[in-house]
């Protein structure tokens, strides 16, 4: 028995987009491999059919976790954006105390939120962090 696999070729890159569209590219070349084996079978001793049926199902549910994860991703992004939104304009105090001012500009990074004072220094945003609204620590 032979069997023909068209290639298929997708770049990895790191945004959600990416990735949706990868899992589709994958999906899209499970099913070829999927009908490939159904057009290629011995016709004598065919395949039970809830073999495809069962990889196929497990395929969406993988497929399925994929978009789920990639919707939390985005909710979580849309989170730390509102978040450095709220710290513009705060008094900050970095964890250790030495730095504190303004915060004039956020940075955000994958891995958190860089708050920029008015004078130009930056204080990672993280545990021990003191932020103030503006008015309490003008007093």
């Amino acid at each position: 028995m032979s069997m023909v696999i068209a290639p298929t070729t997708s770049t990895t890159n790191t945004s959600s987009t990416d990735q949706t569209s990868k899992t589709a590219v994958d999906y899209q070349s499970f099913l070829r491999l999927l009908v490939a084996q159904m057009k290629n079978q011995d016709p004598t001793n065919p395949m039970d059919s809830t073999q495809y049926v069962a990889q196929l199902a497990q395929f969406s549910q993988v497929e399925q976790s994929v978009q789920i994860n990639s919707k939390l991703d985005a909710l979580l992004s849309s989170s730390t954006l509102s978040q450095a939104d709220a710290l513009i304009g705060r008094n900050i105090t970095s964890a250790d105390g030495t730095l504190s001012g303004k915060v004039a500009s956020v940075k955000l990074y994958s891995d958190g939120i860089v708050a920029v004072l008015e004078s130009g220094k930056e204080i990672v945003v993280g545990p021990g962090v003191v932020i103030k609204p503006s008015e309490q620590s003008e007093a």
